[in-house]
């Protein structure tokens, strides 16, 4: 039994050494990064002419709002870097539906 307890601190110790080398900015910046990109293969699919299908209203709604909060949260910080990352985001999403549109 004792054999699983040093399995496990040995476990939480990897964990603890390198959980703390990712900053908390690190994982937000991420985090805005995979919410930009979850509508982009629809988006590229669409535009390419693979499908006609465009992903559902309420996902788009609901990621674009969660999106938008967060750049509210950094303008309220003045934090550039979210400021920056969610402002071209936002630009880029608007560019690939302004060509689906005028297309």
């Amino acid at each position: 039994m004792s054999q699983h307890f040093e399995n496990l601190d040995k476990f939480t110790k990897f964990i603890s050494s390198t959980v703390s080398t990712i900053s908390e900015r690190t994982m937000g910046w991420v985090a805005i990064i995979i919410l930009h990109a979850a509508t982009v293969p629809t988006f590229l699919a669409v535009m390419s002419g693979l499908t006609d299908k465009f992903p559902p209203v309420d996902f788009i709604l609901l990621i674009w709002t969660g999106l938008a909060l967060m750049f509210v949260r950094a303008a309220i910080a003045r934090d550039m870097l979210y400021l920056v990352t969610i402002g071209v985001g936002f630009m880029a999403q608007a560019g690939m539906l302004a060509l689906i549109f005028i297309k």
